[in-house]
């Protein structure tokens, strides 16, 4: 927590458990959060914050760190859906294509010369085709 959020935090748990005992709780939870004692013990004052703290500093059965993996999981698809959504706008992106399946930026002349040459065609229905579309 911080800035006035902790102040506050700090007045409600001194106001329920007392001094000594906030005081006892910040140290479990340096210990806890530090990784020196995860099995340090809350003071039993502060059995009304057991859930919340529990929560905090890794508790109910070590399984904090999948939140953790999926959070950031989650993090790099949103990351990565943006960019190809980005990239995909810059390069013309699906639905722009023009009609009748021709690539873009291709003319259906291109086509027929492309495949004249190679050799899906023959001379005689190149011309043939090439008249048709002048």
């Amino acid at each position: 927590m911080m800035g006035t959020s902790h102040e506050a935090m700090n007045t409600m748990m001194e106001q329920m458990m007392g001094k000594e005992s906030e005081e006892q709780m910040h140290i479990a939870m340096g210990k806890r959060l530090s990784g020196c004692d995860t099995s340090a013990a809350f003071p039993s004052q502060g059995i009304g914050f057991m859930p919340m703290m529990q929560m905090m500093t890794g508790g109910w059965g070590g399984f904090s760190w999948v939140f953790m993996i999926l959070w950031w999981a989650l993090i790099i698809v949103g990351i990565v859906a943006l960019i190809k959504l980005i990239t995909s706008q810059s390069r013309g992106g699906r639905g722009h294509e023009k009609p009748f399946g021709f690539a873009q930026g291709r003319s259906p002349l291109e086509i027929l010369k492309e495949r004249y040459a190679k050799g899906e065609i023959d001379k005689k229905e190149f011309e043939d085709k090439k008249k048709d579309l002048a």
